[in-house]
């Protein structure tokens, strides 16, 4: 008798031939445009940034056609699968009201990468509410009062909102929520404070580093009967990958301030994993800076580069510091469980080790910035002297020419009455006793000055 076939056996190899059929199509795609970019970018054409544009965006749009066709679970498998700068740039072309099935799907370190890394910020809703459900984090999007009313959140989320927005929610809450627009305005001093009603406002930056360029956004925290409240101009990574860790791990916050704490966690990795980057440029630029080759124009680019490591590792360091600042506020004013005192401190000692590698990268860059200027002093060391050597060769063509055409001949041939070998034999001997003269002049100023300089490094203070 025929032995029958495991129909469940035979459903998941059907899955994994079509998981892989896909993935293949998704890597023949990636390796196209890569190599279209390759051959476009040797031609030298009329129009050539027109045309890469073009080319550039006909294989993105093929590769979101098709990477939006698939369903949540597969497009997360064909992800994990990817190398990392095949990975970002397929994550760039999802859809974006498909980020947040696929995130939840996803492995805990591709998760997190595509949300530090990718420039995907989300659509901005006004207003998120968060409430524990059997452990774990539900968001509930929130369009008006009612909503609220039917909710008993540990975080409110206010991204971007309005003066309306702000004024419902806050009088729902009891609560004077600070327009986002006015939060750099504040004094260092009004940063953090307990208001009058019990309030512990923060208000905090947050790094936001996307697509090349880099900034510190402001977002003030504030924690009002036990609930976390958050409201800022942009979405940020930090923010979402908050809510997702929470969604996805039962017990990962129990109430406002475990968030609040979180969050300031999820920032230190954040900046962390941007020095990361900030190491791999300056690596980067510290090998083209030590080509002995390196031209003017190519040093120009190299010093551009190390100006934006400069600058976002000067924003990491302002982060960080304003972290630790916020952490130590919340330590001193005693506002937290034994629990979170501990991981308070964790954080802070995680800051302090941040702090070695910022001081690092700035000496690094420090150095780097002399190496590529020496570079440019020395291409222009090496112009001057071709210039030199040009004007000696043509040093004695010019004597030549001054002595053959000066007035002395008449003068002194004529009027003297003296042969011209005679007056011209004069004048040259003449010329060379002032040369002689004037070098002696200027080696007396020099051994003098050099005298005087002996004595006074000798003489006693």
């Amino acid at each position: 008798m025929a032995a029958v076939p495991d129909p469940n056996l035979t459903t998941n190899t059907s899955q994994l031939d079509q998981l892989t059929a896909h993935l293949e199509e998704v890597q023949r795609l990636l390796s196209r445009r890569r190599l279209v970019e390759s051959l476009v970018s040797r031609q030298e054409m009329p129009r050539h940034n027109l045309v890469e544009t073009v080319v550039h965006r006909e294989n993105l749009g093929q590769l979101a056609q098709l990477l939006n066709s698939f369903d949540a679970a597969e497009t997360a498998r064909i992800l994990e699968a990817l190398p990392t700068e095949d990975r970002l740039l397929a994550w760039e072309q999802v859809r974006k009201d498909r980020l947040d099935g696929i995130l939840l799907l996803l492995l805990d370190d591709v998760r997190e990468e595509l949300i530090s890394s990718s420039s995907h910020q989300g659509d901005k809703v006004a207003v998120n509410a968060f409430e524990l459900l059997e452990g774990r984090l539900r968001q509930v999007t929130v369009r008006n009062r009612n909503d609220l009313a039917q909710l008993r959140p540990i975080w409110v989320d206010l991204v971007d909102p309005s003066t309306e927005v702000r004024f419902w929610v806050g009088e729902f809450f009891g609560l004077d929520l600070p327009d986002p627009a006015s939060l750099t305005d504040l004094e260092a001093s009004a940063r953090f404070y307990l208001d009058d009603n019990g309030e512990v406002h923060l208000h905090s930056d947050f790094l936001l580093d996307s697509a090349g360029q880099s900034q510190n956004v402001a977002v003030a925290l504030i924690l009002h009967r036990d609930i976390l409240f958050s409201v800022r101009r942009e979405e940020l990574p930090v923010f979402r990958l908050q809510r997702l860790r929470a969604r996805t791990q039962p017990g990962y916050v129990t109430e406002g301030k475990d968030v609040l704490l979180d969050l300031y966690a999820a920032d230190v990795e954040y900046s962390a994993d941007a020095l990361e980057d900030v190491y791999s440029e300056l690596e980067s630029s510290g090998r083209r800076v030590l080509d002995p080759q390196v031209t003017d124009d190519a040093a120009a680019h190299i010093l551009a580069e190390i100006a934006r490591s400069e600058d976002l590792n000067g924003r990491i360091r302002r982060n960080v510091l304003d972290t630790r600042r916020a952490l130590s506020f919340l330590m001193r004013g005693k506002f937290l469980s034994d629990r979170q005192q501990e991981e308070a401190r964790q954080i802070v000692r995680d800051i302090e080790s941040l702090d070695g590698h910022t001081t690092f990268l700035f000496g690094k860059i420090n150095f780097l910035m002399d190496a590529t200027v020496g570079f440019i002093n020395i291409n222009q060391n090496r112009r001057v002297s071709r210039l030199t050597s040009l004007s000696i060769v043509f040093l004695p063509i010019n004597i030549l020419a001054g002595i053959g055409g000066m007035s002395e001949f008449t003068m002194m041939s004529g009027h003297a009455g003296l042969s011209w070998p005679v007056a011209y034999a004069g004048f040259i001997v003449g010329a060379a006793i002032i040369g002689w003269l004037t070098f002696q002049a200027l080696k007396f100023i020099e051994t003098r000055q050099a005298s005087r300089a002996l004595e006074s490094r000798g003489s006693p203070r």
